[in-house]
């Protein structure tokens, strides 16, 4: 992925109420009233008889030479069969439409369009680099989209975009505000992309506020097979004479461990320096298949969004998983993928909940969101709510940012646990930062 940098914009597009639901509601029951016999309800809608399945995407890249999660369609699969298997949602069917968007745009757009092809009622718990390719035809048919991994800004300022977190710029934001008192020099590997685009401006925001300097950005295709070169200079420029040990914080998603195996080969010839990093770009599988606590991450800070995997909080989820997808090794509970798709479907559990025997339409849908309708994620998150008036974050283009809490954690004896308790919001420093 090499897309070029972009201007971002913070005014939020103006949304008409979409009509295509109603024209395709007109057609189907033109057609129901010439065959006098045998139509049902339009697909992704429960209205008429009231038994239709809620028709729902996720989707995210898997087996591609980039960032891949293919956990996250799994986990909404996984979610449709534990959910029917215990009567559904509202009584009826939750059916799951799953599309791989091969961290290409075109792939992007093209499950967006099939998206509106089955008139799905949301995108629930997806990833995607592409929000410029996906947005726009989802708009077009006002369909909602919830609970994006937050790995680009755009889901913070689309209208129609509903985040249940706040996506790299609250852990960027919250692991510059930790690192600014102990670190020298800081150093920022990221993709060379324009979703990398996006994170020097956020880490800096948290180093100011801990009265820190800017890091070093330096760019890395999110595709290499090996990073020498970029841990060298990446060294060099974290071990400048500070009196205090520089930092290296690795942000190329799936390709951080392959960063890390170079930067572990390299190191040997630098100065000691600390690393850090954000969930999803390291979790516990990664940590312990490079060395657990003799490998390059023990000591490290690594900010989250949600509790550690091995809280009780995340006992309903492994309960579900083993119930309908025991043996799924696609399905990690400690993956930030799996755990966002999970907290996602949980706010369109209560959304759906919110709408009682009504219809279940993307219209509904969006209506439900954009009146406030409160999501309890048991203790996951804070309690979620949306609002059309919500503008906290607006000014520095993160409108549709209702969640900037992020959790502190750290590597001990080869082990994620917390480094402190609780959440920590990072709207005062979001608000400073300067995206332009």
């Amino acid at each position: 992925m090499t897309g070029r940098r972009r201007k971002r914009s913070t005014f939020l597009p103006t949304i008409t109420r979409p009509v295509r639901a109603s024209v395709t509601s007109a057609a189907a029951l033109v057609a129901c009233a010439s065959l006098a016999a045998g139509c049902g309800v339009i697909p992704g809608t429960t209205g008429g008889s009231g038994d239709a399945a809620i028709t729902v995407m996720t989707w995210a890249p898997w087996d591609t030479n980039a960032t891949n999660k293919p956990g996250m369609p799994a986990m909404a699969t996984a979610y449709a069969k534990w959910i029917n298997k215990h009567g559904g949602l509202n009584g009826r069917k939750l059916k799951v439409l799953t599309c791989n968007d091969h961290n290409t745009s075109v792939s992007a757009a093209r499950c967006a369009r099939q998206a509106v092809q089955e008139n799905v009622v949301a995108v629930v718990g997806s990833y995607s680099e592409f929000s410029d390719s996906y947005f726009a035809p989802l708009e077009g048919a006002g369909i909602p989209y919830i609970g994006g991994y937050g790995v680009t800004n755009e889901e913070f300022t689309r209208a129609l975009s509903y985040p249940v977190n706040g996506g790299q710029p609250a852990l960027l934001a919250g692991l510059g505000k930790e690192l600014a008192p102990s670190c020298g020099p800081v150093t920022l590997v990221r993709p060379d992309s324009i979703a990398g685009d996006d994170l020097p401006p956020l880490l800096n925001a948290g180093l100011k506020a801990g009265g820190h300097g800017p890091a070093s950005d330096q760019l890395a295709a999110d595709d290499a097979t090996e990073y020498a070169d970029q841990s060298a200079r990446a060294l060099e420029s974290a071990s400048g004479d500070s009196g205090k040990k520089g930092c290296v914080v690795p942000s190329l998603g799936d390709r951080t461990d392959t960063f890390m195996d170079s930067f572990r080969r390299e190191r040997q010839s630098y100065p000691a320096v600390r690393t850090a990093t954000v969930l999803g770009s390291v979790d516990q599988t990664e940590i312990n298949s490079t060395g657990g606590q003799s490998g390059p991450y023990e000591g490290s800070y690594i900010t989250g969004w949600y509790p550690v995997a091995s809280d009780a909080r995340w006992d309903p989820m492994k309960k579900a998983v083993n119930e309908v997808a025991f043996g799924d090794n696609r399905i990690d509970p400690a993956d930030a993928g799996v755990q966002t798709t999970w907290i996602a479907y949980t706010a369109f559990r209560a959304v759906v909940k919110s709408l009682g025997g009504g219809d279940v339409t993307a219209d509904n849908v969006r209506r439900a969101l954009d009146d406030g309708v409160k999501v309890n994620t048991g203790g996951l998150t804070p309690t979620l709510q949306w609002s059309s008036a919500d503008d906290n974050l607006a000014s520095v283009g993160l409108a549709r940012l209702v969640n900037a809490d992020i959790t502190l954690q750290v590597v001990r004896k080869g082990v994620l646990v917390s480094a402190k308790n609780g959440f920590f919001d990072m709207t005062k420093i979001l608000d400073s930062a300067d995206l332009d």
